[in-house]
Order: structure tokens, then C-alpha cells, then sequence
């Protein structure tokens, strides 16, 4: 899954240079993969947060993939109040830390069965939230909506990896493969007068997805080449002011080394793909976390 190229590291360069240009008091940093917390008013919500990186022999031994408290603290720490955890789907690239940072701050895990049934496995069944697709959910200043979507067919543009629910019932049997895909969201979230969406993985449903302008699409761009027409799909019906590329960094990789891409990701390509679709479009990317 590495080997960034040298088109890719220039591209993100430029694109980290574009300024978001978020409302005063809006925080959103980049975790990794497709993790995002975004803070306003002293209240936070987590999306996908996933810092604990599991390593790929894992995947390939089928060791057991837990959260890593120490990584936690270092990199998905918030002050203050933690309004939700919002999950997308639960691969494990996706799920690994939520039930941790729930458990942490006593705050409501927000998704699909399949995350409900990996919070029950840590004891949290509590803190679950099954979502019903485009309720509105307040968490503080925060108002989300979850919009049932699809993930992108990586295998071979045929097939979803690890599709399914997640059926596990022990957390010893909790391998990466165990973390089956379960239902998938979109997230609509409106906060400080503007509206963000967060697309997990690089596919839709057309017929969820309403005609509803926002102003920052966190676009997860891994796996685009398998969906077809995807901008042309998705872009008229988000009309984005800014697209903000997500899920590119190598996610096997751990947090604290240089970063490198998911193998053929080809953000060098992103300018001109959006341009052909959306040409008023800005791009712009945020610093991962660990970044020096």
C-alpha cells in the first residue's frame, strides 16, 4: 500500500498550502486515513478516528487488532466535551479506536449494527447509537445526519473487501478481516453555519443522496478508479466550495513516520479530475496529525 511518488508529495505540498477558510472557532484536524475531530465551542466530534495504525502482518497473520491506548493520547486526544463518535462503516481502518474513545469520554458511538455489535463486544452497548439514515442527531453544536451510501469495489472493481456484518463474538477473534464492512454512511454535518460531509470511501447511492449544497466535502479518494463517474455523480448533487482529499496516507503505516500513499492513489491527478466536473471547485488538503 506505500510507495508515494514524487508527483503525489508535490501535489499535496500545493494542496496544503490552500487555506480552508473555516468560520472563527472551528477546528478540524486530520488524524489519518479517513479520521477526522473537528472541535467548536469547547464540544468535539470524532469521525473515523483510527491512530492505532494496525501493521499489515496483522492482516496477513490475522492477529487481533485492538485500539492503543498510548497512540490515543498522543493523537486523538480533545479537551473538554466529546458530543459523539461517528463511524462511516466498520472496516478496521475505520472502527479499531472508536469503542476506546467512547469508553474515554462517556460519550454515544453513532452507526450502523455492525458498530453496535463491535461496541457490545467491548462492553459499551450502552454507548451505541444505531443510526437511522437522515434523522438529524444534535451532539452540542454539531447537527449530523447519516446518509446511506456504498463502498468503493476495490477487489478487482468487482467486489467490496471484508463485506458483510460484523459477526465476531469474542474480542480475541477481532483480526482485521473481522471487521467486516456493515452498512455505510455518508455524514452530513452543520456546525457554525456551514455544512461539511464526510464520504468514507470513494462510492454513493445516488438515490440517498439529496441535491444539498455544502461547503467542505472530506472526499475519501482511495478506490475512486473502481467507481464509475464518480465526480461527475457526486459533486452536482454536494456542489462543494472545497473538496478535501482524505484516506490517500498508507494506512498500515504508523503515525510518526514520514508519511507515504495508498499505492496508485494519484492525488497529482485530483486538479484536473475535479476541474473537468466542477471547475469552480477549490482543493485543499490539511496536515495529518503528526505532522512536524
Amino acid at each position: 500500500m506505500s510507495g508515494a511518488t514524487t508527483d503525489d508529495a508535490q501535489a499535496l505540498r500545493a494542496l496544503e498550502s490552500v487555506p480552508l477558510a473555516l468560520p472563527p472557532g472551528l477546528e478540524i484536524a486530520w488524524l489519518g486515513v479517513s479520521g477526522y475531530r473537528l472541535s467548536y465551542q469547547g464540544v468535539t466530534v470524532f469521525i473515523d478516528p483510527y491512530v492505532s495504525r494496525v501493521p499489515l502482518r496483522s492482516l496477513l497473520l490475522r492477529r487481533t487488532a485492538m485500539p492503543d491506548e498510548a497512540l490515543i493520547d498522543r493523537y486523538a486526544t480533545a479537551s473538554g466535551e466529546v458530543a459523539g463518535v461517528l463511524v462511516g462503516h466498520t472496516h478496521f481502518d475505520h472502527a479499531v479506536d472508536a469503542p476506546a474513545i467512547a469508553r474515554r469520554h462517556g460519550a454515544k458511538a453513532y452507526g450502523s449494527a455492525s458498530l453496535g455489535h463491535l461496541m457490545r463486544l467491548h462492553g459499551l452497548g450502552g454507548l451505541a447509537v444505531e443510526v437511522t439514515p437522515h434523522q438529524p442527531y444534535e451532539l452540542g453544536p454539531f447537527v449530523v445526519r447519516f446518509v446511506p451510501s456504498r463502498h468503493s469495489k476495490l477487489l478487482f472493481g468487482r467486489k467490496v473487501p471484508m463485506d458483510g456484518e460484523l459477526t465476531c463474538d469474542h474480542l480475541d477473534g477481532l483480526a482485521p478481516g473481522a471487521y467486516r464492512c456493515g452498512a455505510v454512511y455518508g455524514i452530513r454535518i452543520e456546525v457554525a453555519g456551514i455544512a461539511l460531509y464526510h464520504q468514507g470511501s470513494a462510492d454513493l447511492d445516488d438515490t440517498e443522496l439529496p441535491r444539498e449544497p455544502v461547503d467542505v466535502f472530506l472526499a475519501g479518494v482511495a478506490g475512486r478508479s473502481f467507481t464509475p463517474r464518480y465526480w461527475e455523480r457526486i459533486l452536482p448533487r454536494l456542489d462543494p466550495r472545497v473538496i478535501v482529499p482524505t484516506h490517500y496516507d498508507n494506512f498500515f503505516s504508523p503515525l510518526g513516520r514520514p508519511q507515504d500513499f495508498v499505492k496508485r492513489v494519484d492525488l497529482a491527478g485530483l486538479p484536473g479530475e475535479v476541474a473537468a466536473v466542477a471547475g469552480d471547485t477549490r482543493l485543499a488538503a490539511l496536515p495529518r496529525v503528526d505532522a512536524p
